[in-house]
């Protein structure tokens, strides 16, 4: 999910003329959306349910909008996801991680000392 952000924001750096006026910033936005969601789908339910704050449920649906419904993918709104929902997400991802990642260097770290 980080990576999806990374490059999406990598992507947009021209701005929302650039995103409106080229196909392949916005096929490589379109799925990195997708990949994004799916990600989200894969977390474990424990996980997202401990984590309320983010609308897991609307980064999924965004999903399967774009892979079902992608016919009719407003790109002002996928423009309007971007510059305004996806920094939210992003730091509450990062936030996330840190927090994932600390609980494992201390359920390690007491693995050794267990152990000792």
């Amino acid at each position: 999910m980080r990576e999806c952000g990374d490059r999406i924001e990598q992507y947009v750096s021209g701005g929302r003329d650039t995103f409106m006026h080229s196909t392949l910033i916005q096929d490589a936005v379109l799925r990195n959306l997708q990949t994004l969601g799916q990600s989200a789908g894969r977390l474990s339910v424990t996980l997202r349910d401990a984590h309320p704050e983010v609308n897991w449920r609307g980064i999924i649906g965004l999903r399967n909008i774009l892979v079902h419904g992608y016919l009719g993918i407003s790109l002002v709104r996928i423009w309007e996801i971007v510059e305004h929902d996806l920094p939210e997400l992003r730091r509450k991802v990062e936030a996330l991680i840190q927090e994932l990642e600390t609980a494992s260097s201390n359920s390690e770290g007491g693995k050794s000392e267990d152990a000792t």
